[in-house]
């Protein structure tokens, strides 16, 4: 129904075939976030949600602004104008926990060659950093060290004051001509980061300043070539381990001491032995997208997206346990893991959607018996008629994805998104808009409690009784 209010439903891709898109009816019970506010101030898409505190984020896109929001009311509390392009990255930086004054600091990041540090309580330019030689794609804080890197063409390393640290030297894939760049970056223990440049990993340690030294030094460790196409995603699992994505669909879980393989995962499809690699890459891209668009994890489980599909992904079984091979009309952008085993996911298709894990009841393992004789149940069991079922078994999902929530409310592609547990759920896509999605039971508690404390301000409860 929202999907009319609102204005645009979204046009399944493929309308010839019959899509086995999961649906849900109007009644959909499980699903809290049953009121939503629109908010407006954007003129182009609206790519980047970061959260600040408890009640606030920060939005930023195509148009160059960033707008930071009350996550409770969707008031508009700042607008910050200074970038000339399109915003690529966008982080906080916290204050100190020595530090008396508790100001939180935004990074942006642009097309224009430019970093700002902006003030989020007061929406200040801080500084504005304009040496780049290329667009910086990434930024991450490193919260212990108190310093913060920029990828792009090559990495940096600067401290609170803005000042450049280090650097590396131009950054490139090995065997490519393109220079790609540094696409993403996630700290790793040793003081160390991990850098993915087109289809490789490049480790970065950090050097400090020490009694024999006084200056900043990164160091390149190792590159790691396992990948057979670009790395889109790459997140830290826990301390000891972090996980890749490629353009291919294959996810590596690498081991964040020794930067080792420790699993490798590339059943989302299945691809013929007798084609190359590359042929492999163009029958998949003509076939199905199952590119690895995005990570979220718990302390078992890695959730991918794929494509259209969602993976999940067990650490311990080191196989997949659940998949939603067409969770959506159109590519996976955004998927985040959510209290009581819940996934929200958004696509290209404008919606977003809410999942529940659940353990399917495994039913006991039977032999499939073979020959006249065993008909009637009388005879030895074949043992190689019963492998494939023992296969079979051994390889099937032990837990499934069921839709619990269809949130339709966008017109274009939904970007990403935010969880609050107090405030709900915010979303942000390329039709220039952003959503906050409200729990309707909890908002009409509110309401009503407010609306009793007004009365007993004003005397009228007493007077009412």
């Amino acid at each position: 129904m929202l999907r009319w209010l609102i204005g645009g439903g979204r046009e399944p891709q493929g309308l010839a075939e019959k899509s086995p898109l999961q649906t849900i009816g109007e009644e959909q019970t499980q699903n809290p976030y049953t009121e939503l506010l629109v908010l407006k101030a954007h003129h182009d898409i609206v790519r980047f949600l970061v959260q600040l505190d408890d009640y606030r984020f920060a939005s930023a896109g195509d148009d160059g602004i960033v707008v930071v929001w009350n996550a409770q009311t969707g008031e508009k509390l700042l607008e910050l104008n200074g970038h000339t392009q399109k915003i690529t990255a966008i982080i906080t930086f916290p204050s100190l926990e020595s530090c008396e004054e508790k100001n939180q600091l935004i990074l942006t990041a642009s097309a224009d060659r430019r970093v700002i540090v902006w003030d989020s309580d007061t929406g200040r330019q801080v500084q504005r950093i304009s040496c780049f030689q290329s667009t910086v794609k990434c930024l991450t804080v490193l919260q212990r060290l108190d310093v913060w890197l920029s990828g792009g063409n090559d990495l940096c390393v600067w401290n609170r004051k803005l000042d450049l640290l280090c650097k590396t030297g131009h950054l490139s894939d090995t065997g490519k001509k393109t220079n790609q760049g540094i696409s993403a970056l996630v700290e790793i223990p040793k003081n160390c980061v991990v850098a993915a440049v087109g289809k490789e990993l490049i480790i970065f340690r950090l050097v400090a300043p020490t009694e024999g030294s006084l200056e900043w030094d990164i160091l390149e460790i190792k590159h790691l070539l396992d990948h057979q196409d670009n790395i889109l995603s790459l997140i830290n699992v826990n301390d000891l381990s972090f996980v890749t994505g490629s353009h291919i669909g294959e996810l590596i879980i690498w081991d964040a001491l020794d930067w080792t393989m420790q699993a490798y995962e590339r059943n989302f499809w299945d691809p013929s032995p007798q084609l190359d690699t590359q042929q492999e890459i163009k029958l998949c891209q003509k076939s199905n997208d199952i590119s690895i668009h995005h990570f979220t994890c718990d302390e078992e489980n890695v959730f991918a997206a794929v494509g259209r599909g969602l993976y999940v992904y067990n650490l311990h079984m080191k196989r997949v346990i659940a998949c939603q091979k067409t969770a959506h009309d159109s590519s996976v952008l955004h998927i985040a893991k959510l209290p009581n085993r819940q996934l929200i996911s958004c696509s290209e298709d404008g919606s977003v959607r809410i999942w529940e894990l659940r353990e399917k009841q495994q039913l006991a393992a039977e032999p499939v018996p073979t020959g006249f004789f065993n008909m009637w149940g009388f005879g030895r069991v074949n043992k190689q008629a019963s492998q494939p079922v023992k296969k079979q078994q051994e390889n099937a999902t032990s837990c499934s994805l069921e839709l619990i929530g269809d949130l339709i409310g966008h017109s274009s592609s939904v970007e990403m998104f935010l969880y609050f547990e107090d405030h709900g759920l915010v979303t942000c896509s390329a039709d220039h808009l952003i959503i906050l999605w409200k729990n309707g039971e909890r908002e009409s508690g509110l309401r009503s409690l407010r609306l009793f404390q007004k009365l007993e301000e004003n005397g009228d409860l007493y007077l009412a009784v």
